[in-house]
């Protein structure tokens, strides 16, 4: 079976979801990240999995359900990172960030028979996941993260290594307040629409 990987933040004010502020504020910001979060969380809990790891820069909180390990994040930028990650794997093992509570257990339970990688492209022109059926760091190591063109580069990266390479839809990172919104809109019963609505509320939008 596939390990499950989910790279994250701590939710904490002025670390996360800074380009929610404004229109929210650093606190706000830092609780929309936390919903997301725990609905990650949770949908992967809920996927059948060999092993469930939270590859975590901070310190786990409340919102960090049972059955999880908890690996911290190495130093360096992202693309070590994500490398890293997929290093302490043995076997297939499928990677998601903290950005989609869209996310569903449908779409992480991955069969790697006939294909050797699944590559989720975000509507950023990043990638929301990252599935590798023999995890190899090499193939991450080196791709500029945070552009436009990361998820091109990271999927040609794939078929240039040789890899049949599996397609997953198209998903939106939540980084401003109308992805946030667009969101929100997708997974109506989130604990992240939940939480939208409640800052709504309170703050009068």
């Amino acid at each position: 079976m596939t390990t499950l990987l989910v790279i994250a933040k701590e939710p904490r004010p002025g670390r996360v979801k800074t380009r929610l502020t404004p229109p929210f504020t650093p606190r706000q910001a830092a609780e929309l990240a936390e919903a997301a979060l725990v609905d990650t969380l949770r949908t992967v809990a809920a996927t059948p999995a060999r092993r469930r790891v939270l590859v975590l820069d901070g310190t786990p909180g409340p919102w960090l359900p049972p059955g999880f390990e908890v690996v911290p994040q190495c130093a360096g930028g992202l693309d070590e990172r994500l490398a890293a990650a997929f290093a302490g794997c043995a076997g297939p093992a499928l990677l998601v960030g903290m950005d989609t509570p869209q996310v569903t257990p449908e779409l992480l339970t991955v069969d790697f028979r006939g294909c050797d990688a699944y590559f989720g492209p975000a509507e950023d022109g990043g990638f929301w996941a990252l599935g590798l059926a023999d995890p190899d760091p090499g193939l991450l190591r080196g791709v500029p993260m945070s552009t436009p063109a990361t998820g091109a580069v990271q999927r040609e990266r794939l078929v240039a290594a040789g890899l049949r390479v599996r397609d997953l839809p198209r998903l939106r990172d939540v980084d401003t307040a109308p992805d946030a919104e667009s969101v929100a809109a997708s997974a109506p019963h989130s604990r992240f629409a939940a939480e939208l609505d409640r800052l709504r509320a309170a703050t009068g939008r």
